[in-house]
């Protein structure tokens, strides 16, 4: 019987939680144990149809254009539905900015203005401190709280990360940072619209973009699109739902303590993110053993290397071997190289469709008979690694080895055989010949091929 493998969610959903728990404890006093995050994709209701007016003009509906949020693609009203809701756990709620806020040199100035009292809400479950209390009229309001990433069962390098987030109410519209979301709130009283912004920045351990090509400006904080329309559409919900209007603007900060070890497991220094990980999610959940995570950054890292001027792209199956044909072409910077795993057919055609002018292809033995066999995708749990058809071009080549070839579990076992057979290498030659075409048939054009040996060696070049 197969277990079902735990789903677990994104950087992007935990920063969103973490954003509801510190609203709700600046709203009521309370700080949440848990909090519903809503997961994007969002749909948008079509705008209203407007009526012609006795002119031939068109109108808007009753009589005024609907607002919009900037940045963020939904209209104030109707509010866009979530995918669904994800009940997440908050592992720390309290007053005031989040410890290694109020301690980097950058942000503590902002808090040297007067904020709320720190009594109550270390954990989750504290709670009883009216809403501004040890406040003045007009003065910041800022609680933070955390929540732990978790990558279900499968884990990545973030999955057990802290991820924090500081809300700040009341702080001047001129501060706002250079990305924010504003909705146009209706003000009841005089008939006037005031804006609703959110701000979203980084903080300690949130990687900053300084390479071209990603989603994100250069200069700005590392968190996508889709995690910043998600933290701006629940905090306005909640903001609606906690029974008043928000103030004119929040400031929503993330930071994450131990980011910036984090991201030298990741490719954040690759694509040109430094400082720490990035805070990321277009599903807001994490699928076991996603393909289209892999896939996003193979897209995003192809999409750095043509930004920044590369003129060749290296393809490789693995850490190993790219670090191979890294030592091939030591003139080439470290973003013109991909680790494409099994994802063959995939990587192939997107660089082939970019206007490179080289594409060189790394593997050793295993893959590259896979890909001589026309695996699109090259996986073992997908892709059955046809010794008859190798022992048949090892008949073709006159290899003695052939039978024993046959009988082989691993590519590994069948290598050692052939460098040891008269015939071997051009069975070796005649396998990456096989596999050069169909990756030029996946790229759409010529590609280059290096197959390496697991103790170094190059075995062949074409």
């Amino acid at each position: 019987m197969t277990t079902k493998l735990r789903e677990g969610f994104t950087t992007g959903s935990a920063a969103t939680g973490a954003a509801l728990a510190a609203l709700h404890l600046l709203k009521t006093g309370r700080a949440p144990s848990h909090v519903d995050v809503p997961l994007p994709p969002f749909s948008f209701p079509p705008a209203p149809t407007p009526a012609p007016t006795s002119d031939g003009h068109l109108a808007a509906a009753n009589g005024t254009a609907a607002s919009t949020v900037a940045g963020s693609g939904f209209a104030d009203e109707p509010i866009p539905a979530p995918r669904g809701m994800l009940r997440l756990e908050v592992a720390a709620c309290d007053h005031g900015a989040a410890p290694e806020l109020a301690s980097c040199p950058e942000f503590a100035a902002l808090f040297t203005q007067k904020t709320p009292s720190s009594q109550t809400a270390h954990s989750a479950d504290a709670s009883t401190c009216p809403s501004g209390q040890g406040n003045t009229q007009g003065s910041l309001r800022v609680a933070h709280a955390s929540i732990r990433k978790d990558g279900g069962d499968d884990p990545d390098a973030t999955s057990g990360a802290l991820i924090t987030v500081t809300v700040v109410e009341n702080f001047p519209v001129a501060e706002q940072p250079a990305i924010s979301h504003t909705i146009e709130e209706a003000n009841d009283a005089s008939g006037l619209a005031r804006p609703f912004t959110v701000s979203i920045e980084g903080g300690p351990g949130v990687g900053r973009v300084t390479l071209p090509g990603l989603p994100v400006p250069v200069g700005e904080a590392a968190v996508n699109p889709t995690p910043r329309q998600q933290i701006t559409l629940a905090l306005r919900c909640a903001a609606l739902q906690l029974g008043e209007r928000p103030g004119p603007s929040l400031r929503v900060i993330i930071s994450v303590p131990e980011g910036e070890r984090l991201a030298r497991q990741t490719f954040n220094p690759r694509l040109g993110i430094v400082g720490g990980i990035s805070i990321l999610g277009t599903q807001g959940t994490v699928r076991p053993y996603s393909h289209q995570a892999w896939k996003a950054t193979i897209e995003q890292g192809l999409a750095v290397a043509l930004a920044t001027g590369c003129r060749d792209m290296g393809l490789t199956t693995g850490r190993r071997s790219e670090r191979l044909l890294m030592d091939k072409y030591p003139q080439m910077p470290q973003r013109s190289f991909i680790q494409v795993a099994d994802f063959a057919a995939f990587s192939l055609k997107a660089a082939g469709a970019m206007p490179f002018e080289n594409l060189i292809w790394g593997c050793f033995f295993g893959k590259l008979v896979k890909l001589a066999q026309g695996h699109a995708y090259t996986h073992a749990r997908h892709a059955d690694l046809d010794m008859e058809d190798l022992a048949r071009l090892c008949r073709q080549c006159g290899a003695a080895c052939a039978d024993e070839v046959r009988n082989c579990v691993t590519a590994a076992h069948a290598l050692e055989l052939l460098l040891q057979d008269k015939a071997g290498n051009d069975v070796i030659a005649l396998t990456g010949e096989k596999a050069a075409a169909v990756a030029a048939n996946f790229a759409g054009r010529h590609v280059r091929l290096h197959l390496f040996h697991t103790d170094g060696r190059e075995l062949l070049a074409l």
